[in-house]
């Protein structure tokens, strides 16, 4: 069988190109691709020329990007974000894996690779292979509901319905939460309303704000999860319509990191006072007392400030875990 490597030439130039079978080492399984899943935020920023990486290079020790001296790294070879395949190859000394095993990881939108055992995962009998596809989105869902620490019967609102949002609208359904989808697409919405959200919102005809009160009688959101990308959906539109506030004391998890001119073609906005683009809670934020959470850094972000733990609101029971203390990773406001 022929290799194939997918290749992006330029922006919005995708081409398929031969590539040669990679030698079967040592530890190392040969595999063929079923299934390639796209990313919708960082690999079509790739495809529209807008990823950062492109044009800046990514400084580990000061944790941000820093001017490439060269021009943009195009072509880009190989990218890729989850993939499914069939083991056609194992090499001596590899126990556990076999000739014909399915299995999913990432090894790139590529016919054929070769990889190490260990990063060749078995699929549980019984699993469609499509499925393992969406492993790592997954794991941003569940991250970012993780981090909102929902509890039975708390009222979220989940604002995005893509890939992550229906998988988050998904998984806080199971954790017991009730769930209002919000999203600008009917079809997206119909998707959340089959995945079990108790209300769905088309947030160009109505206020999601509005509608999440109505629903919960008048309480407001526990928790809202902002899982679109985008930055006019984390600035709310204008001062009256604040679809991501929740209920005094409720909590904000950006699941999703906002990037500037790739989503949706839409820059961040502007700061009125001057300061830098960003995250505009809004006018009535400080009555609500939010609690925004990062769950990449486990930074918290509230009426204390960055970092620092809220005071209860009056009347707002104490939210304690049992024996096994705060989970790893995630700082827990009290």
């Amino acid at each position: 069988m022929s290799n194939w490597v997918v290749s992006l030439a330029g922006p919005r130039h995708v081409r398929l190109e031969p590539c040669p079978a990679d030698r079967l080492g040592p530890g190392q399984v040969r595999v063929r691709t079923r299934y390639s899943g796209i990313s919708a935020g960082t690999e079509l920023t790739l495809y529209r020329g807008s990823n950062p990486r492109l044009r800046k290079d990514w400084d580990a020790g000061a944790r941000m990007f820093v001017p490439r001296q060269a021009g943009p790294a195009y072509p880009v070879v190989g990218f890729g974000y989850e993939e499914v395949g069939e083991i056609l190859e194992v090499a001596p000394d590899v126990a556990g894996r076999r000739p014909g095993q399915l299995v999913w990881g990432i090894w790139g939108h590529r016919a054929e690779a070769v990889l190490p055992a260990a990063a060749a995962h078995p699929l549980p009998p019984g699993i469609d292979p499509l499925a393992a596809v969406f492993a790592r989105p997954g794991a941003i869902a569940l991250t970012a509901v993780l981090a909102g620490d929902l509890h039975l019967g708390d009222w979220v609102g989940v604002f995005g319905q893509g890939v992550i949002g229906l998988l988050g609208t998904r998984l806080a359904v199971l954790s017991g939460a009730r769930v209002v989808a919000v999203d600008r697409m009917p079809g997206r919405l119909a998707h959340a309303t089959g995945l079990g959200a108790r209300r769905t919102v088309d947030a160009a005809a109505e206020s999601p704000a509005a509608a999440l009160r109505a629903e919960s009688g008048g309480r407001g959101a526990d928790v809202c999860l902002e899982l679109s990308g985008s930055y006019p959906a984390l600035h709310g539109g204008d001062p009256g319509h604040r679809p991501r506030r929740p209920r005094r004391g409720g909590r904000l998890l950006p699941g999703v990191r906002p990037r500037a001119g790739t989503r949706r073609g839409v820059p961040p906005q502007p700061d009125p006072a001057g300061g830098r683009p960003g995250l505009r809670a809004g006018p009535g934020a400080r009555h609500g007392r939010p609690v925004v959470r990062d769950p990449d850094r486990g930074h918290v972000h509230g009426p204390g400030g960055r970092g620092q733990r809220r005071p209860a609101a009056a009347g707002e029971p104490r939210r304690r875990r049992g024996r096994g203390g705060r989970r790893p990773g995630v700082a827990r406001p009290r």
